[in-house]
């Protein structure tokens, strides 16, 4: 359990309406499930009725993808309205956000963009924290992105620059171990490096997922962040790396398009799950 959220050192998948009857029904053995904010902000109906009856017995994860913590402008009052009004009906063991960019005056793009690391941009991104933390009145998670451009006027490294957002607001971080590999293939760095110089102490959730892959116009490798298939067994390999610095620390196995059956999903859940089970057996009895 990370002082940042109260998920157990578990593995959990993301809650999806085709699966809403078979949990409610088999109630499978999993951490928690994780969903995305903008998908309950409705007012009522059958997806607030079913997540109300999961809450009973499992820990949520709330994973918002609208806030834009790196844009320019000022937050949306209005979602934020809306964040708080969830996370004080279903109390979720975790909430988190994007480190990236959706919206540009008053429209909003179907992506999560990416953002110069720069003095500037890290201002503005620690301003945009703190006034989510303070608004919802629980602390934060931050993910890092997974990203196909490099921008000239980057000053700052990524890590460093999650890092000192930790430090500033007193958020935590959320690694997105699919990410890595993702941006490390595109740019051409060593994904363990990536992790090994990671602030650790500020990690409270992990993610996997699985990733498309193609070439770019030069013919190299290059990876998207699809989340529609298994996790691949480069990032599985890179999780268990990750694990030896975090610890079992709570892992989301997401998966939003082409969703399989609940089945498949829970066989995802169970590789990460013997993976946590290991890390944790690692452990002295002392430290547990």
């Amino acid at each position: 359990m990370s002082r940042y959220n109260t998920l157990p050192g578990h593995a959990g998948v993301g809650l999806k309406p085709e699966h809403y009857r078979e949990i409610l029904e088999a109630r499978p053995q999993l951490g928690f499930f994780e969903i995305h904010a903008e998908n309950y902000m409705g007012a009522g109906g059958p997806p607030h009725r079913y997540l109300a009856a999961i809450a009973e017995t499992y820990q949520l994860s709330l994973h918002g993808v609208g806030l834009s913590i790196g844009g320019e402008g000022d937050l949306d009052r209005a979602h934020l309205t809306r964040l708080k009004h969830l996370i004080e009906t279903y109390r979720p063991a975790s909430f988190s956000e994007h480190l990236a960019w959706s919206t540009h005056e008053s429209a909003y793009l179907n992506d999560l963009l990416p953002l110069p690391y720069t003095p500037e941009t890290l201002a503005r991104v620690c301003r945009h924290v703190d006034e989510v933390q303070q608004t919802l009145g629980v602390p934060m998670l931050l993910e890092n992105p997974s990203t196909y451009l490099l921008f000239e006027e980057s000053t700052i490294d990524e890590v460093d620059f999650l890092a000192t957002i930790a430090e500033r607001t007193g958020c935590g971080l959320l690694l997105d171990v699919n990410n890595v590999m993702v941006s490390s293939v595109n740019h051409g760095w060593n994904p363990k490096d990536y992790v090994d110089r990671f602030p650790v102490e500020f990690v409270g959730e992990i993610h996997l997922a699985g990733y498309d892959e193609t070439q770019d116009s030069e013919g190299a490798r290059l990876l998207i962040d699809a989340h529609g298939s298994a996790v691949r067994p480069d990032v599985f390999d890179l999780y268990v790396h990750t694990l030896t610095r975090t610890g079992p620390i709570a892992t989301l196995v997401e998966w939003d398009n082409d969703v399989p059956d609940f089945a498949t999903l829970m066989n995802e859940a169970r590789m990460a799950q013997g993976a946590l089970d290991k890390a944790r057996a690692s452990i002295p009895d002392a430290a547990q």
